[in-house]
């Protein structure tokens, strides 16, 4: 079967081919010299996806659409669908048609579909920590460059919940933004006068703060408790003041903890009560899933 689409709202057919044919710019240039010299041209080949550990298989579409641009006779057969959790040696799937495109476009397909695999994976395993239903595990903009469209679908697709894609959607003020306006209120009000229609997020990294929060809370979609965990020498972390926030708050506003959330501390930041985890290490730091195209 092809690969399921629809693509996510934020990123149409055109700008996930855009990105793709920068990728190939990129590695192929002006063509695979290797395997055009190797190859005869119209000689036929099949090469079957297989999954080298356990993972949540992402990336299957942009993987269709790379071969696709390489050679739009290269036809994949997919045995699963992005999102599905996936045992090791297992198929994934299969591409058959003229093996010197298959070969020009084996290098980017396995590359995002080994990187996204690996951040879809990440955020299953972050998501599946947390006991119950409650917080969502949602990303930043620490991605890769050029990638972060393809980076945070992975991490939806691994069930989690994007936040913005960038400094055009919504609105998040940063204690940079703070110091410079002069209070945290102060900022929220600017930006609700000259911002209307947006949603507005704002950093605190103090109680002092968070009660200033209070005092404009009707403006705020998200207020983010940044860094109001302790990290322990003997490994393990003190949530107290984050706990002290989310308590004071009171369901007033939604609360998201920000700084240094991991696998290992996520399970116990999450018993604060806050409303999201936001985690960078989703996208800047992902181990790519190992991933094999056996070619015949």
């Amino acid at each position: 079967m092809p690969a399921r689409e629809p693509l996510p709202g934020y990123l149409s057919p055109k700008s996930l081919t855009c990105i793709l044919q920068n990728a190939l710019a990129e590695d192929v240039g002006e063509g695979d010299i290797t395997s055009n010299a190797l190859i005869p041209e119209h000689h036929q080949g099949r090469g079957i996806l297989v999954m080298r550990e356990n993972a949540v298989v992402a990336g299957l579409v942009a993987t269709q659409y790379t071969f696709n641009l390489v050679d739009p006779t290269v036809k994949c057969n997919w045995v699963l669908e992005d999102g599905n959790h996936v045992w090791e040696e297992s198929v994934i799937g299969t591409v058959a048609g003229p093996l010197r495109s298959i070969l020009t476009a084996e290098r980017l397909a396995l590359n995002l579909l080994q990187r996204m695999s690996g951040i879809a994976t990440a955020t299953a395993s972050m998501i599946e920590s947390i006991p119950g239903s409650k917080p969502l595990v949602r990303d930043t903009r620490k991605t890769a460059p050029g990638l972060r469209l393809l980076d945070k679908w992975a991490v939806m697709l691994g069930g989690g919940v994007n936040h913005r894609i960038g400094l055009y959607d919504l609105v998040m003020i940063k204690d940079n933004h703070i110091e410079a306006v002069g209070g945290l209120a102060a900022s929220v009000r600017c930006a609700a006068e000259k911002l209307p229609h947006c949603l507005i997020d704002v950093e605190a990294r103090t109680m002092a703060e968070v009660e200033e929060a209070i005092t404009v809370a009707e403006l705020i979609d998200v207020l983010l408790l940044d860094n109001m965990t302790v990290h322990k020498s003997d490994g393990t972390i003190d949530c107290s003041r984050l706990k002290q926030a989310v308590d004071y708050i009171d369901g007033r506003i939604k609360t998201e903890a920000t700084g240094g959330i991991t696998l290992k501390t996520a399970p116990i930041i999450a018993t604060t009560g806050v409303d999201y985890l936001s985690c960078g290490a989703l996208t800047h730091s992902v181990r790519a899933i190992d991933i094999a195209l056996n070619v015949s």
